[in-house]
């Protein structure tokens, strides 16, 4: 049994924003090498960072409970690692050699009635993310499914960014889902309440036993 443990494939969680906002003010290289630089942390939509501590935290113990590895980049209100960005984020997962990094987000719009899940994969850049485009790709596609599957929300599909710091960071397969949006009142509703937190992590622990089982 210590054996398969220390075999099983780990899953490193990202629980979106909760930085100090003195530290996410602060700004960093988008991707290694490069001259361009983003802030590390913009706050999120409000209400963000509660919910997706609570999704991953739900996803957490569906993982464990299915014989996964878990790591988590936050497991309070507070991220504080290494220098507080996202480049720190990729890193924490890197160093873990995660078989996924799993960032877990809510959406924000200034248009009131959108709705749905959707998620984000990195853009192929050469030297940045040539390594972990396949997978990511994979990953998007089984976990958009099963994310959407297990809650019914709309599905807005997959998309590709080239410009997010986390991803460009990476070593690892990498993806960002957006929960839904905390700013359609019936959805913010829905991403507070424990049951759908649990179905979301639901649907998350089947997508990752599809791609990683």
């Amino acid at each position: 049994m210590l054996v398969e443990a220390l075999t099983a494939a780990l899953i490193c969680l990202d629980p979106g924003h909760g930085t100090p906002p003195s530290i996410g003010a602060q700004t960093e290289p988008i991707g290694p090498g490069s001259r361009v630089r983003k802030i590390k942390d913009g706050g999120g939509a409000n209400g963000e960072a509660a919910v997706a501590l609570a999704i991953a935290r739900r996803t957490r113990a569906l993982l464990l409970a299915r014989g996964y590895r878990v790591a988590m980049t936050r497991t309070g209100p507070t991220f504080a690692r290494g220098n507080g960005g996202n480049v720190a984020r990729a890193q924490f997962c890197n160093r873990r050699h995660a078989a996924l990094m799993l960032r877990i987000h809510a959406d924000g719009s200034t248009i009131p009635s959108r709705h749905g899940v959707s998620t984000l994969y990195p853009a192929l850049h050469p030297g940045w993310t040539d390594d972990i485009y396949g997978p990511s790709l994979r990953a998007a596609r089984v976990i958009q499914r099963s994310t959407v599957t297990a809650t019914g929300a709309s599905d807005l599909g997959l998309v590709r960014r080239s410009d997010l710091t986390g991803f460009n960071w990476a070593d690892v397969p990498s993806i960002l889902v957006e929960t839904g949006f905390m700013s359609n009142p019936a959805e913010r509703r829905l991403l507070q309440s424990s049951p759908y937190q649990w179905k979301i992590a639901r649907g998350f622990t089947a997508g990752v036993a599809a791609f990683s089982p």
